[in-house]
């Protein structure tokens, strides 16, 4: 699917390993689009740790080698294929996947993977957008079945997905608290939409988590590392509560028991069992929340396509959130 003598800047990776294996090549051809496809002149990328774990080889699905990594993409539509309608040259988008990867000047992407980024949004912030706000938005409405009025606590909301959650869970009326390990972190969770935020390395810190519910209890927990909390999430859930699994880092020992008196559940996310309508349901309030600007993406750390080896570094090393990695190109 390439143009004939057309070429542009991608990274390749011809063997999974280290970061090194990333290669910037110059002379990759210019994909075109298919049916129902979209090709775009990518602004901005987004580098995500999940990257890391397939360049290296060690995660469960392995793209065919040489592949260019890379989902979330913003930029512009350069051409569209046979069959699409929603878009045209010259709109303004970004990605929730890509088919010829993201690390790239141009990528081609499904039409259902694409949507329209509002000009109110660079295009740095249009590549913070979809892992981490389609995950926030899945966990909060698909799986907790969330309703405003609700005590969401965000736990790790410092994070990518953190933020999102924040910035969504305030907008749609719920009550929300969010954890962090750092005075910056705990700021960022203020700036962000908590109307509470508790420091998770205080000794008491569920006490005051427990006090602010108003001894009622949290009716969900968004939960970024279970293999920590989850125990202590099943003692801080009002009656029907919900924990959302969206992180975890091995397993932990929990009681059963402590589900069953407030009849309570522990349900996992996952953004790839998203189905085409729950992508479109999301991507329309996603899009609402753009407009009316509280959907403010958090940019971190900005490179050229040049340092990918020093990126997949960075993100693996970092403590601490300060917002989405991304390349500029």
């Amino acid at each position: 699917m390439a143009s004939v003598g057309k070429f542009m800047r991608a990274i390749r990776v011809l063997e999974f390993g280290k970061p090194e294996v990333l290669k910037l090549r110059t002379d990759v051809p210019l994909p075109s689009p298919g049916d129902n496809q979209v090709l775009i002149r990518v602004h901005a990328c987004g580098i995500n740790p999940v990257e890391t774990y397939i360049r290296a080889g060690v995660y469960a699905r392995k793209p065919n080698l040489p592949y260019t990594p890379g989902s979330d993409v913003a930029g512009v539509v350069d051409a569209v294929g046979n069959n699409v309608t929603s878009f045209k040259k010259g709109d303004r988008v970004f990605t929730s996947s890509t088919i010829t990867g993201g690390y790239a000047e141009y990528t081609v992407a499904s039409v259902d993977t694409v949507f329209p980024l509002p000009e109110k949004l660079n295009f740095k912030q249009g590549a913070a957008i979809s892992v981490p706000y389609f995950t926030a938005y899945r966990a909060l409405f698909n799986r907790a079945h969330g309703r405003p009025g609700e005590v969401v606590l965000v736990h790790g909301a410092s994070g990518g997905v953190g933020i999102a959650a924040c910035q969504i869970a305030r907008a749609y009326g719920f009550k929300v608290f969010g954890t962090a390990g750092s005075a910056e972190g705990l700021n960022l969770v203020l700036q962000n939409g908590a109307h509470k935020a508790f420091n998770h390395r205080d000794k008491d810190y569920i006490e005051k988590i427990e006090e602010a519910a108003g001894g009622e209890g949290v009716n969900i927990i968004l939960e970024m590392l279970s293999n920590v909390n989850l125990s202590n999430d099943l003692k801080l859930l009002a009656r029907e509560g919900r924990v959302i699994i969206i992180g975890c880092r091995g397993p932990i020992e929990i009681n059963p028991r402590d589900t069953m008196a407030k009849e309570s559940s522990i349900i996992g996310v996952s953004l790839f069992s998203s189905t085409k309508d729950d992508w479109k349901e999301a991507g329309a309030a996603l899009f609402g929340g753009m407009e009316a600007g509280w959907l403010n993406p958090l940019v971190g750390p900005e490179y050229p396509l040049e340092k990918a080896p020093q990126a997949h570094e960075d993100i693996i090393q970092t403590s601490g959130a300060t917002g989405k990695m991304i390349f500029v190109i």
